[in-house]
């Protein structure tokens, strides 16, 4: 468990229509990481096989680059349990993306969640950022709820498995298939 610490959660208060059940979560820790211990890496690898069925099959090595590579990373603990993590990249003025919000299934439903998004966004480096972006298969309802709208433009998505033609690097000619037949303009 490393990062600056931010602040103890204190009760969550009852969701918006009531129906949320108030669990006391005093003594979790919300914290700013920038690196995983082995061990909270273990920890962080069950988590999405507890909570993500979405990431069942990371692994310990894919999940140390990641985190690597995003900033900011929100991390919930209680005690030395971490329970709760989230990620973003950003580049800290038009764009940023939520990554992964992931609670344990034992802590889910108690504004934990609602806490580590809030936390991420009000970070120096995603306060002033002009959108926010993330991906949900089922959570819609709870995005709405924390003030994200849906968005009517076209998503594209890249697979890395996907047969794309590279373009060649600036300042190298192109060489043409013999079956090509171009026509220049004169």
């Amino acid at each position: 468990m490393q990062g600056s610490l931010l602040h103890p959660l204190l009760t969550p208060s009852p969701d918006w229509d009531g129906s949320r059940v108030v669990m006391d979560c005093s003594k979790i820790q919300f914290q700013y990481t920038d690196s995983f211990s082995s061990t909270d890496l273990d920890q962080l690898v069950d988590l999405f096989r507890a909570a993500a069925f979405w990431a069942q099959d990371r692994t310990k090595e894919d999940m140390a680059i990641a985190v690597a590579h995003s900033y900011p990373v929100v991390t919930a603990w209680d005690g030395d349990r971490l329970i709760g993590f989230s990620r973003a990249t950003s580049d800290g003025v038009f764009r940023a993306t939520i990554w992964d919000v992931v609670i344990a299934p034992d802590y889910q439903g108690g504004g934990l969640g609602r806490r580590l998004v809030e936390t991420l966004v009000s970070h120096p480096h995603m306060s002033r950022v002009e959108r926010t972006y993330l991906m949900t298969t089922h959570q819609q309802g709870f995005y709405k709820r924390i003030g994200f709208e849906e968005n009517v433009s076209t998503t594209l998505v890249l697979y890395n498995n996907a047969e794309i033609e590279m373009l060649p690097a600036l300042g190298q000619s192109v060489e043409l298939a013999a079956d090509v037949a171009v026509e220049v303009a004169g």
